[in-house]
C-alpha cells in the first residue's frame, strides 16, 4: 500500500479522498500542519505541483495534492483557477453563488454550459510524479437548491443527472461521480496496473 500525505491539514478533507481511493492501493491521511502554499499558477497542474512540491519538501514524504475550480463558459477566464476568489476575497460560498447568478442574469440554458474540473498530483518523489484530471460537465441552473453540497454546487446541475437537480440535491451521485471522484478513479486505476494487478477490460 502507497502512504499518501494530503497537502492539506484538513482530516475531513483527506477522509473524502480516503473513501474515493482503493484501501489496498492508497491511504491518504491529512498534514499535521498547514503549508502557506502561494498558488499562483496558471493552471491546475501547475497549483496542484506547486502544493505537492512545498508538502513534499517539509514532510519528505510522499504527497497528494489537487486544485480545482468552476468554468462557466459564457465567463472565460473569470473562475477557473479563480473560482475561490470569484467575486472578490472575503466572500462567502453564498455570496459567491449569489455574484455567479447575477453575472449570468437572464441567459438561457445552452448559454449556461460549465464543468467543473480537478486535477491530482502524485508527488512520490522529485523523479516520479504523476497527474490525473477529471471532469463534470453540466450547466449552471437560474437559481440556487440543495442543502447538501459546498462552493458552487448548489447551482450546478451535471449534464448527466437524470433528475436535472444540482449537485447539493444529491450527495450520494456527487461522491461516485464528481470531477473529483473520476480523477482518483483514474488514479485507482493506473496504481492498480503499476502494482501488477489485472484491471477489467
Amino acid at each position: 500500500m502507497l502512504e499518501l500525505l494530503l497537502a492539506s491539514g484538513n482530516p475531513h478533507k483527506a477522509q473524502e479522498f480516503a473513501a474515493l481511493f482503493d484501501r489496498q492501493l492508497l491511504s491518504v491521511n491529512a498534514a499535521p500542519s498547514k503549508i502557506e502554499v502561494l498558488e499562483d499558477g496558471e493552471t491546475y497542474f501547475e497549483n496542484a505541483l506547486k502544493k505537492a512540491t512545498d508538502y513534499y519538501s517539509q514532510f519528505k514524504v510522499p504527497v497528494i495534492s489537487d486544485d480545482s475550480g468552476l468554468t462557466v463558459e459564457a465567463l472565460p477566464g473569470e473562475l477557473g483557477i479563480f473560482s475561490a476568489r470569484f467575486g472578490g476575497p472575503g466572500l462567502s460560498d453564498e455570496q459567491r453563488v449569489e455574484h455567479l447568478l447575477e453575472k449570468l442574469g437572464e441567459l438561457e440554458c445552452e448559454k449556461r454550459n460549465a464543468y467543473f474540473s480537478c486535477v491530482l498530483c502524485f508527488y512520490l518523489g522529485p523523479e516520479e510524479i504523476y497527474f490525473f484530471e477529471g471532469r463534470l460537465d453540466g450547466a449552471i441552473a437560474t437559481e440556487a437548491s440543495g442543502e447538501e453540497g459546498f462552493g458552487y454546487d448548489p447551482v450546478f446541475i451535471p449534464k448527466n443527472l437524470k433528475s436535472r437537480q444540482s449537485v447539493a440535491c444529491d450527495p450520494g451521485w456527487k461522491a461516485a461521480n464528481s470531477h473529483r471522484a473520476l480523477a482518483c478513479q483514474k488514479a485507482n486505476l493506473f496504481f492498480k496496473e503499476r502494482n501488477g494487478q489485472k484491471t477489467p477490460d
